[in-house]
């Protein structure tokens, strides 16, 4: 099985970040630890800089919200890295409030930043990992962890 960028990130976040484990904090070594479990140099590097990138960004949850009626257009390459199921649930989450205009934005940038097609669990990975990172999204952040973790399903494709 070919191991992507995404499946890295998702390693990092369950094994160091979800389950607290204690890995020494020196990136190199981390980036050693990953290459004996399989993963490619190439695609950890990308992580690493993928959430480099993500901790250099600020959410604005000051941003002015669209009126109820707006509609988000989706471009080009966002329609081509993501299906219209993985944009039917992050319409879901928006209309529930677990994301707002901004974190949605934010998970946006993140889906371009590593340029490949997503599927729907994989979005809700990066969803999860954009939500952690950022303060004043706990709600949110546990609310997508749940629907991970517990694999909690969500009508949201109407």
């Amino acid at each position: 099985m070919k191991q992507t960028v995404v499946d890295v990130l998702m390693y990092l976040f369950e094994s160091i970040v979800a389950d607290d484990a204690l890995i020494d904090p020196e990136r190199d070594l981390v980036i050693d630890r990953l290459e004996e479990m399989g993963f490619p140099h190439h695609e950890i590097l990308k992580a690493f800089d993928w959430l480099e990138d993500l901790a250099d960004m600020e959410l604005d949850s000051n941003q002015v919200s669209p009126i109820s009626s707006s509609i988000r257009i989706y471009s080009e390459l966002e329609k081509i890295l993501l299906d219209n199921e993985c944009i039917g649930f992050l319409t879901y989450l928006e209309q529930n409030a677990i994301l707002n205009p901004a974190s949605r934005e934010l998970i946006l940038d993140r889906v371009i930043a590593l340029d490949v097609e997503l599927d729907l669990e994989q979005l809700k990975w990066i969803v999860m990992i954009v939500l952690y990172s950022y303060p004043g999204e706990a709600h949110a952040f546990a609310w997508m962890e749940s629907m991970v973790f517990d694999q909690i399903t969500a009508d949201y494709m109407h």
